[in-house]
């Protein structure tokens, strides 16, 4: 089993999970591992942490579930022909730390059943990624309560793109959780950017 497990959550899409991602995985030298990838098979997420990664111990595991398009994974399941059930998605074996990288936000379907928050294990540190837009407050303090009550384990949340300080603030202040760092908008990410940003957070990943 792995040393320590990190489950990074998105509090919508596009709010910079992957990035996230490679700075928590390459700081730790942790494995990753994204348990659904829906569309963009020949450049997955787990493709772009790869070329984000500089140091040589992270090993890639593969999706337990590789869907063809890019949907809501119960729907891009569905076409596939496939059901995903939680407790059949099994995880990586390794004695290395373990980052995983859900789909979109907490609560995207799996199944007609199930979301994304049903894959969560509760010895897993839920990093909780936030970026500023009209709207993010409510749906960061959401995802928040909404882990809090399926008593799962927040380790703290991380920003991504513009600083908004009245945001920042007023959602550590609300939801009561550590803020780890944030990730600025930079003009371009690569293993120089991403190495920067993980010797930064290191020590708050501990």
């Amino acid at each position: 089993m792995a040393k320590q497990t990190f489950f990074i959550t998105g509090i919508s899409t596009e709010v910079g999970k992957t990035v996230a991602s490679a700075i928590v995985t390459e700081a730790l030298e942790a494995d990753y591992w994204k348990p659904i990838q829906a569309g963009d098979l020949e450049h997955s997420d787990t493709h772009k942490v790869k070329e984000f990664i500089s140091n040589s111990k992270t090993q890639f595991h593969p999706n337990a579930f590789s869907l063809k398009t890019p949907m809501s994974p119960h729907a891009a399941a569905a076409i596939d022909g496939v059901q995903i059930v939680s407790a059949e998605v099994k995880r990586p074996e390794t004695k290395n730390n373990l980052v995983i990288e859900g789909a979109g936000g907490l609560l995207v379907p799996i199944s007609d059943t199930e979301t994304i928050l049903d894959l969560i294990e509760p010895n897993d540190k839920v990093i909780v990624v936030s970026r500023h837009y009209l709207g993010s407050i409510n749906h960061t303090l959401l995802t928040i309560d909404r882990l809090k009550q399926a008593g799962k384990t927040i380790f703290g949340i991380l920003f991504s793109g513009a600083k908004h300080p009245t945001t920042e603030a007023v959602i550590e202040k609300m939801s009561g959780v550590k803020i780890i760092g944030r990730i600025d908008e930079e003009p371009y990410f690569d293993k120089m950017v991403v190495k920067e940003y993980a010797d930064l957070l290191k020590e708050r990943l501990q």
